[in-house]
Order: C-alpha cells, then structure tokens, then sequence
C-alpha cells in the first residue's frame, strides 16, 4: 500500500509542477506590470522602476524563478501584492467558500446525473430512456454561465426565493447563508450532472452485455439484484473515476458562477489576482488548486478496492 501510494504521488506530482512553471512564465510574459498598477496613473517612472526592484521583479527571470520555487518547497508562497496578506492567510477564507459549493455542486451532479444515467440504461429504447438521454445531451450542450442565467430568472426574478449577489457568511446564520450559496452550487451541479449521465449509461450499458449478467439472468436471478448488486457495482468504477475528474472541472468552473453570483471563492479571487498581476497570489491559488486535485484523485484511487474486490493497490492480478 505504501509503494503504491508512492507511486502514485509521484505520477501525479506533474499535475501542480506544470501548471506552476506555466503560470509562472505566463504571468512574466503577459502585458501589465504589477509595479505600475499597484502605483496607479499618477505614479511616475523613476516611482514605478524604484518599486519594481523592490518587490524584485527586476531581477533576472531565472532568480526570480528561484525564489518561487523556495517559496513553494517552504510553502511560504510570498505576500499579496494588493491584498498586503501573507498568501497562506489568504486562500483559506476564500477556499472554503468555494469547497463548500463544490461539494454541494458534486452531491447535485452525482444525484442527478446518475439517476438520469440509470434511466436511459435500464430504459434504453423506451420512453423513458429517451427522454433521459435527450436531456443528457441537452445539458452537455449548455455552459455554466446560461444554466447560471435560467436559474436566477427562475428562482430569484419570477418566484423570488433567492437573493442575487448577497452573500451572506456562516457566521450570521446557517440558513440565510445556505440559501446564499444554493443558487451557485446548483449551476455549477446542473452543468456538470449531464456529463456524470453520459458516463453513467454507458457504464450501464456496457456492464448489461457482459456474460456475468447473463448467466445471473438464465440462473434466474430477479432482475432488481442483477441491476442493484452486479451490475452497477462493476458500473461504479468509472462513474468513481468521473467524480474525481469533476473536482477539477468544478474547481475551474467557480469562477464564472462565483463572479454571477458575486460569491467571494477562489474563482472570483483568482480572476481578480490575473487582472492586477498579482504574481504570488496566483501561483498560491494554482497550488492549492493542484494539490487538493491530487489529494482527491488519490482517494478515489484507493476507494476502487473497496468497490470492486478484484482491483488490487499496489500490485498487478493475475
């Protein structure tokens, strides 16, 4: 088990080292200088150049990259350039508004895109099934932001349930603040169900062709106990694999949902750290990013044992 999760952290460390070493050439390499906004118009050049070799953005590329990396290994990750904040006391607040409507936007997605999923396989070729997957295909047709859209013309402009563009902290009460983050984690949820639903019956589907299924049905197995036991726990290990991935789709797509609905996550907070140049900021965002991706996928790996017996950590079957 430990070779396996050595292993594993291992394969998986590309996925925060790339994105760093291209934010962090990307931000150099784009137009705007942090110097000159944080100065503002009024600021003269000899203002703008003296802050610049302050905050040692004058420094050569390779030296500044030097001290990223320190910074990364440290995990001191630097101070903000706007906010005047370590990093490390930054994110926190803001992560977890974030975590919190992904979580809720993921329970939503596995829900519904797996009862759909369920339905146009167990359906397939009748009604039923059709409908489901006509909405499946629908909803992968449609991004975040207009499903955003449709819910806020429902559900705040005609029946008035939800306030848009309030959000209100735990802090002044448990409702007032779920009903502020319900809109947001449903978009985000909605959105991301169609896929799980695509993922789900063909899982189903390929799952029902396999000889198992059919030497349970010539046993006379009832039907309902091939469909609950046999078939979607073989089933579960791709939808599993889908679960993982969208924590990363849900992570990137906060940022549009959180700036509709005027949500202070991490989306929002990252948006606003790239318009101002704010380097440190950025990379800490991307690194957090990354390794919670990586913690999650590794979960999931280790769940497959659980669901399905026959996959073993660590070691090839025979």
């Amino acid at each position: 088990m430990l070779r396996y999760l050595a292993q594993r952290l291992l394969a998986l460390l590309p996925t925060v080292a790339v994105p760093l070493v291209l934010v962090f050439l990307l931000l150099r390499l784009a137009p705007g200088d942090p110097a000159a906004i944080l100065l503002g118009d009024s600021a003269t050049p000899d203002q703008v150049a003296a802050l610049r070799d302050e905050l040692g953005l004058n420094a050569p590329l390779w030296e500044q990259f030097g001290r990223f990396l320190g910074d990364v290994v440290t995990l001191r990750l630097g101070d903000s350039l706007f906010l005047g904040k370590p990093v490390v006391d930054v994110i926190p607040d803001y992560a977890l508004v974030t975590l919190e409507i992904s979580v809720i936007a993921l329970i939503v997605a596995l829900v519904l895109g797996i009862g759909l999923g369920a339905l146009a396989a167990f359906r397939n070729g009748r009604p039923a099934g059709r409908v489901a997957t006509a909405l499946g295909i629908i909803g992968i047709s449609v991004p975040q932001f207009v499903v955003a859209l449709i819910l806020i013309v429902v559900f705040a402009a005609w029946l008035h349930w939800f306030n848009v563009g309030g959000f209100v902290p735990m802090s002044k009460g448990f409702w007032p603040h779920l009903r502020s983050i319900t809109l947001p984690a449903l978009s985000l949820g909605i959105a991301e169900s169609a896929f799980v639903a695509r993922i789900t019956r063909g899982a189903i589907l390929d799952v029902v062709r396999e000889p198992f299924v059919t030497t349970a049905r010539s046993l006379g197995v009832a039907p309902r106990r091939i469909g609950a036991v046999h078939i979607v726990r073989v089933a579960a290990l791709p939808i599993m694999t889908v679960a993982g991935l969208l924590v990363a789709s849900l992570l990137s797509g906060s940022a549009v949902v959180e700036t509709i609905f005027g949500v202070p996550g991490m989306g929002r907070l990252l948006l606003d750290a790239v318009g101002r140049r704010d380097y440190s900021l950025v990379q800490g965002i991307v690194l957090f990013t990354g390794l919670f991706v990586i913690i999650v996928n590794l979960l999931v790996d280790l769940s497959y044992s659980v669901v399905d017996p026959r996959v073993r950590l660590g070691r090839k079957s025979a």
